[in-house]
């Protein structure tokens, strides 16, 4: 079963891609934060493996995962591990989640996020987190970042999704925390996962970074397959 019928079985809602397959430019790297339906899905990756044979690098437990499914260009990461790439320097950083794609398989393969460090703009992707306070270590160890791109969506029921996702709110500590200059929202308004309405994450970030004195610029909100030159 493949992620689209996992999540049809479940009544969830599934939403279209911001770009087709086919419009992509050439992929040379491939960054995997885990092994959850919504990040990794099995369809995709073999296709990707398949028509533009590009370097997986993943966190550790996921290369012979991938092996099983024909995908064998891969390299598994533990945290604070690098690779330098055609000038890029990729960093595997900690997070704050969980991993598992069947009931028997929980945590057996690592989870995190990602850094990428070129001759002058450095990204960080923080996957799925939770807020920790190993989220300041990354802003020193490698940031300031140019760009973080941070979850914000699956928060509600608080009790369940706070020991493994951020809230609008905590993902802007998350941007102070890294020592991030500017800020993309990510993990929302795609799949229907948690009990806020789907349309709420973006709201309660832009009233967030009012509430915080954050200048408009520092802050975007992009549309499903927007692109943005920084």
């Amino acid at each position: 079963m493949d992620a689209h019928q996992l999540l049809q079985s479940l009544g969830l809602a599934m939403g279209l891609p911001g770009l087709k397959f086919d419009d992509l430019p050439p992929i040379d790297i491939v960054l995997i934060s885990h092994d959850h339906y919504d990040h990794l899905d099995v369809a995709t990756v073999t296709r990707l493996a398949r028509t533009h044979r590009p370097r997986f690098l993943v966190p550790l437990g996921l290369k012979a995962w991938l092996a099983e499914r024909g995908v064998t260009d891969v390299e598994e990461l533990d945290w604070w591990d690098s690779r330098d790439v055609r000038g890029l320097t990729l960093s595997c950083v900690p997070a704050q989640h969980f991993s598992g794609r069947t009931p028997f398989d929980r945590n057996r393969r690592l989870w995190s996020g990602w850094t990428i460090a070129g001759r002058s703009k450095r990204l960080y992707f923080a996957g799925d987190t939770a807020y920790f306070e190993g989220l300041k270590e990354i802003g020193a160890r490698l940031g300031p970042f140019d760009l973080a791109a941070v979850p914000i969506g699956a928060y509600l029921p608080a009790v369940i999704m706070k020991a493994s996702h951020t809230s609008p709110e905590e993902a802007l500590q998350v941007l102070a925390d890294v020592r991030g200059r500017r800020f993309v929202p990510i993990h929302w308004g795609t799949f229907d996962l948690a009990d806020e309405p789907i349309e709420e994450p973006p709201q309660r970030l832009l009233a967030e970074a009012r509430r915080l004195g954050l200048d408009a610029s520092r802050v975007w909100i992009l549309k499903h397959g927007e692109t943005r030159r920084w």
